[in-house]
């Protein structure tokens, strides 16, 4: 019989993570590293992601390769996938994580509909879905080869859902139509490619609410009044989904979206 102890074990397997330094990927990136996967951060240029590095490798005992990437180029998308598959090096897990987000910083993202910029949308759908189209398609050879292998995209519950307006009454905040677009789209996507990278590959995805950031208190009473478990969710709540979908104790599981959303789409 096998053991969970060995379902989760990922020692021997390389797994890449997108938007590596950010919250959500600090917190998958150890996680993956805890049960034994050799890394491959990957970042946009600029970011200081080699502290975090080193304290993986040292605390986990694992090789950690640092890659700097601005996913919204394809060229770069290409010369990422050429260095961290370079002399013969293989990919067993692929963490889709990168995203544009509402602190972006966008002109013409966090503003009304109708102030909502074609070049935005774009841009937007370039890193959030084309992105994610682009690079399966480069590393799938890879991950056909391999043993184990596993895509997991970050999608959203605004892929799946419609925003509930009320909640923002009051604060800055911002829910642009591409960011809910291209995550929908990163859904169907992930649906598509499990039927298609079957079996060798395994493809799924994971479905966040909200995550607790700092955000006006208003908000966040309005949310946790609206979720069934009351609060807000935590980096940490992800640690469970991420370790279950890459490693073999999923390994009859494909084409799924796994909701980490505090039953927020249960209403």
């Amino acid at each position: 019989m096998t053991t969970l102890t060995k379902l989760m074990d990922l020692r021997g397997r390389r797994a890449l993570v997108t938007g590596a330094a950010g919250g959500l990927g600090r917190t998958m990136s150890d996680c993956l590293a805890e049960l034994g996967a050799d890394l491959v951060l990957v970042d946009l240029p600029g970011v200081d992601i080699a502290p975090q590095a080193t304290e993986l490798a040292e605390c986990h005992g694992v090789s950690v390769q640092l890659e700097y990437c601005d996913l919204e180029d394809a060229s770069q998308r290409e010369a990422l996938a050429a260095r961290v598959l370079g002399n013969g090096s293989g990919l067993n897990i692929l963490v889709n994580n990168a995203a544009f987000v509402g602190t972006s910083g966008l002109s013409g993202w966090a503003v009304p509909f109708e102030d909502q910029s074609v070049e935005t949308w774009r841009r937007a759908l370039e890193v959030n879905l084309t992105s994610v189209f682009h690079l399966c398609q480069l590393f799938a050879p890879a991950l056909k080869a391999g043993a184990g292998s596993s895509i997991v995209n970050i999608a959203s519950i605004y892929g799946e859902y419609g925003p509930d307006w009320s909640l923002y009454e009051g604060t800055s905040m911002a829910n642009p139509a591409a960011y809910g677009a291209s995550k929908g789209g990163v859904i169907q996507f992930t649906r598509w490619l499990a039927t298609t990278l079957g079996p060798e590959v395994r493809v799924n995805a994971i479905s966040p609410g909200g995550v607790a950031r700092d955000q006006p208190e208003s908000f966040v009473e309005r949310y946790e009044a609206r979720t069934p478990l009351r609060r807000m969710a935590t980096e940490d709540d992800f640690r469970g989904a991420i370790a279950y979908l890459t490693s073999d104790m999923s390994a009859y599981v494909t084409g799924q979206v796994l909701r980490v959303d505090g039953g927020w789409g249960v209403w």
